[in-house]
């Protein structure tokens, strides 16, 4: 039998003298409420109250035992009012975890804007070790990650922060010995800088746009700030985000190809954790990140949208 029950059974008949008086606070009956007492005496070994025909009084260890519960019931209800404060409250420790090319950028300056509109909010945010598996974040202790690609996960619930413009370029210097790209298709005859999670390319938008499977891979790595590099040095053609490549493109260090096709943007995804409610400090953070985008949108270059 449940130790909790039992023990708040005994409570209620040391405050109310009966086991009657005790069920009609308890909502119960005399004989359960007698059966509860009785099974804590055996639990814990000792005779808890003394009975009689018309009342019930405490033995000594009966006296000190109603104490000790008391106590024990007292700072559990203390407890469950405080997380429940907290769960409604904006502020104790917040994890965020997303890949580094993001948090790098614009998303690192949310939230630290987030940080000091909340100072009571702890934010602990780390920068890469993402995992494929969509949930993986919460059994490493985060609140939340984001993600940059479509989510079918049930297990997790997803909010849409903002949209991430790409763009597909190249170094005149590139283009000069390889000629350039008049159309989708010639992607396959170029060297290609691919992201190792990114080895497809959509290029256009809506019902016009195409898939091209890169197989002509020049150069490929886990981060766009490498493939950047690597395409502004002439190495080939990148399909990069463009907020890191924004003063290479303003520059002319690197070239907008296709600027009357386009390439798709990305989502910026936060997930986080199922459940029947959201608690405060992770339902703030999502409305000031959406807010702080839509205040802070990212300039955009010609032909990337």
């Amino acid at each position: 039998m449940d130790r909790l029950l039992v023990m708040h059974s005994f409570i209620t008949v040391a405050q109310s003298g009966s086991f009657n008086g005790a069920a009609k606070k308890l909502g119960s009956s005399g004989s359960l409420v007698s059966r509860h007492v009785a099974e804590l005496e055996r639990q814990v070994g000792v005779r808890l109250v003394h009975r009689t025909a018309r009342s019930v009084s405490l033995t000594e260890q009966g006296q000190r035992y109603a104490e000790f519960c008391a106590r024990i019931l007292g700072e559990i209800e203390q407890e469950d009012v405080s997380i429940a404060q907290l769960h409604d409250r904006a502020e104790g420790t917040l994890s965020i975890n997303c890949p580094k090319w993001i948090g790098g950028l614009d998303l690192g300056d949310a939230i630290a804007a987030f940080s000091v509109t909340h100072p009571k909010i702890q934010v602990k945010f780390e920068l890469g070790g993402m995992s494929d598996r969509t949930y993986d974040f919460l059994d490493g202790g985060f609140d939340i990650a984001f993600h940059t690609r479509d989510l079918r996960d049930s297990g997790v619930r997803l909010k849409k922060i903002a949209s991430l413009p790409f763009v597909l370029c190249a170094a005149p210097s590139y283009l000069d010995r390889n000629g350039p790209l008049d159309e989708p298709n010639g992607v396959a005859a170029h060297d290609c800088l691919v992201h190792v999670n990114d080895p497809v390319w959509r290029i256009g938008h809506g019902h016009a746009s195409t898939l091209h499977k890169i197989r002509n891979v020049a150069f490929s790595s886990n981060s766009y700030i490498a493939l950047q590099k690597a395409a502004v040095h002439g190495r080939g053609i990148g399909l990069l985000p463009q907020r890191p490549a924004y003063d290479d493109l303003i520059s002319g260090a690197l070239k907008v190809l296709l600027p009357e096709r386009g390439v798709p943007d990305r989502p910026l995804y936060a997930i986080y954790g199922p459940g029947p409610s959201t608690p405060r400090k992770v339902s703030a953070f999502l409305e000031f990140l959406t807010e702080w985008f839509s205040k802070n949108p990212i300039p955009r270059i010609s032909g990337s949208a």
